[in-house]
C-alpha cells in the first residue's frame, strides 16, 4: 500500500502539505489540495486514523449528548452538527440520555472521560458544576446548546421572548381568550423550557391588559398525541372555548389542529393555533409558528468547537451567543370569530 511519501512525490508537494490537505487541519491552497487528493486517489492512499491520532493526540471524534433521540428538535440539532462535523473531517459519537439518571452519570463519569472524544456538545442539558469541571480538567472543549451554563461556551434561546412573540401575534389579530398548551412538570428540568414559555405567554397577556386564566392552560408531553388530548380538553366545552391556542411546540400545535377538526371546528375560522419550532410538517399543516432553526444550532455549535480545536477557523465567539428566532405566519391564525 502506498505511503504518504509516495503521495507527496506524485503530487509534487511536501509530506506536511499532504497531511494538512487530507486531514483538513491547517491552510493548504486549493490547487495543492486538488493535487494531493488526485495523487491519493490514484495511489489508493487512505489516511490511517490510528497514526493520525497518535501524531496529533486527537481522535477527530466529537461526543454529542442529548436528552431524547425520538424528538424532532433534538434529531434536527444532531443532523446539523453531524453535517458540519463531516465537513471538518470529524466523526460523531452520540450519547442518548433518555433512560434513567444512571445513564447520565455513566456517560459523564466514564464514557466521555476515556479519551474517546476530542470535545463535547451538550444539547438542552443543564450541566452540573461537577460535570463541567471533570471535562475541563481533561482539557476537552465543551459547548452547550439551549441555555446558559456557567463556565461554558453556550448557544442560548430566549424561551420567554419566543413565547411572547407567538402570543403577541395572536393578540395583534384581536384574540383575548388565548389558551396555552405547555409541558408537564417532568419536562420542566434543564433550562426550565416549559416554565419560561408559559412566562412569556403570560407576560404578553399582561401587557395587553388580559389576566391569564388558569383554566386555559393544559399540560402535555411535546408530542402530537399529547397536544391532541390537551386540545380536546380545552375545546371540548362549546360555550367556554378559547378563540386561540398557543402550543409550546409545533408537534403539540399539530395535535391541536387535528383535535379541532375532529370536533367539527375549522382552523382558523373557529380557533387560531400557533406553535414554536417550524417543524418539518408545519408548512404542510399551514401552521403559524416561531422558527428556531435547530439544524443551524447544531452547525453553530460545531463552529464554536472548531475555534478551539482548529484555531483560526472562525473568529472568536462570545461566552454566550443568543440564537435567532423568527415569526412565520401561515394559514392557522386569523382574526377571532365575531
Amino acid at each position: 500500500m502506498a505511503g504518504i511519501e509516495e503521495v507527496a512525490k506524485l503530487a509534487g508537494v511536501s509530506t506536511a502539505t499532504v497531511s494538512r490537505a487530507l486531514s483538513g487541519r491547517g491552510h493548504v491552497s486549493p490547487a495543492s489540495k486538488a493535487k494531493v487528493e488526485d495523487a491519493a486517489a490514484r495511489l489508493g492512499y487512505v489516511v490511517s486514523s490510528n497514526a493520525s491520532s497518535l501524531a496529533s493526540g486527537r481522535t477527530r471524534n466529537i461526543g454529542v449528548v442529548i436528552p431524547f433521540l425520538n424528538r424532532w428538535f433534538f434529531s434536527s440539532v444532531l443532523e446539523g452538527a453531524q453535517q458540519a462535523l463531516l465537513r471538518h473531517g470529524y466523526d460523531l459519537t452520540l450519547y442518548n440520555l433518555s433512560g434513567d439518571g444512571r445513564e447520565r452519570s455513566s456517560v459523564f463519569e466514564h464514557f466521555l472521560l476515556r479519551q474517546r472524544v476530542d470535545a463535547v456538545i451538550a444539547v438542552s442539558l443543564e450541566l452540573t458544576e461537577h460535570e463541567v469541571q471533570r471535562l475541563h480538567e481533561l482539557g476537552k472543549p465543551l459547548v452547550g446548546v439551549g441555555g446558559p451554563i456557567p463556565g461554558v461556551r453556550t448557544l442560548t434561546i430566549d424561551d420567554v421572548a419566543v413565547a411572547r412573540l407567538a402570543t403577541e401575534h395572536l393578540i395583534a389579530l384581536g384574540h383575548r381568550r388565548i389558551a396555552h398548551i405547555g409541558g408537564d412538570l417532568e419536562f420542566d428540568v434543564d433550562f426550565h423550557l416549559p416554565t419560561n414559555r408559559r412566562l412569556g405567554y403570560e407576560a404578553a397577556l399582561h401587557d395587553a391588559g388580559v389576566e391569564p386564566d388558569p383554566r386555559l392552560f393544559a399540560p402535555a408531553d411535546f408530542t402530537i398525541a399529547g397536544g391532541y388530548h390537551a386540545a380536546k380538553q380545552l375545546l371540548g366545552v362549546p360555550h367556554d372555548r378559547p378563540t386561540a391556542i398557543f402550543a409550546a411546540s409545533d408537534e403539540m400545535a399539530i395535535g391541536c389542529i387535528l383535535a379541532a377538526r375532529d370536533l367539527g371546528m375549522i382552523v382558523p375560522r373557529d380557533v387560531s393555533i400557533i406553535g414554536i419550532d417550524d417543524y418539518d410538517l408545519s408548512d404542510f399543516f399551514g401552521l403559524s409558528t416561531v422558527a428556531q432553526f435547530p439544524r443551524g444550532q447544531g452547525e453553530k455549535a460545531v463552529e464554536i468547537l472548531m475555534e478551539q480545536l482548529e484555531p483560526g477557523t472562525e473568529p472568536p465567539t462570545p461566552d454566550s451567543t443568543p440564537l435567532p428566532f423568527e415569526l412565520r405566519v401561515r394559514s392557522s391564525t386569523a382574526r377571532p370569530p365575531e
